[in-house]
């Protein structure tokens, strides 16, 4: 059985709704942060991620951290995800795999895109293809914990545990108050390990 391979530097609960409360619009272009601006906002909130209190915090910091990543991007681009995302949240996976496709053609570097475009494609059964997207959007940004989370719960449901608690084990180095990890993580080394491990 091949494992999944877990970046060396520092994903969906159970693989559907993590990621779908995300805050996507912000004001005019003119009005967002410059990039350096940006990639030290996100290292203030990696950083408070890591400190969070409870898993409620974590959460809340999850959310932000979101909310920057798609920062990034155009207003064109972010009113697309919101679409896309929508469609998700509704059930319709291949309408969000479409509107995700047209997302990546705009802005191939958006790591978000291709994280949420691999949920589209597990909600739809295409497992392959979702594992491919998650792994692209870790290319592009090696500590999102949704794609991540995705990945192991991927690995879980395939019966691979000993893949699956690796990634609940890395994730947990980035968001260790991660909502339900403490728990995911002691079932998973249970089945990874052992009864008694």
């Amino acid at each position: 059985m091949t494992t999944t391979p877990w970046p060396r530097r520092g994903v969906m609960a159970a693989t559907a709704g993590v990621v779908l409360g995300m805050p996507l619009l912000a004001g005019p272009a003119s009005a967002q942060p410059s990039p350096e601006k940006r990639a030290a906002m996100l290292e203030a909130m990696m950083a408070a991620l890591h400190a969070a209190r409870d898993e409620s915090e974590a959460a809340a910091i999850e959310a932000r951290i979101r909310g920057v990543w798609l920062e990034a991007t155009s207003p064109a681009v972010r009113l697309l995800m919101a679409r896309g995302i929508r469609d998700l949240r509704a059930g319709a996976g291949a309408d969000a795999e479409r509107v995700f496709d047209d997302v990546i053609v705009l802005d191939p570097n958006l790591a978000e895109a291709y994280v949420q475009r691999g949920l589209a494609r597990l909600k739809e059964g295409d497992r392959r293809g979702a594992v491919a997207d998650l792994e692209e959007g870790l290319r592009r940004e090696p500590r999102h914990f949704d794609a991540i989370r995705a990945l192991a719960e991927i690995a879980a449901q395939r019966g691979d545990y000993a893949s699956a608690y690796a990634g609940w084990q890395h994730l947990l180095t980035i968001d260790p108050l991660a909502p339900g990890g403490a728990a995911r993580l002691k079932e998973l080394r249970r089945r990874a390990l052992g009864e008694n491990a």
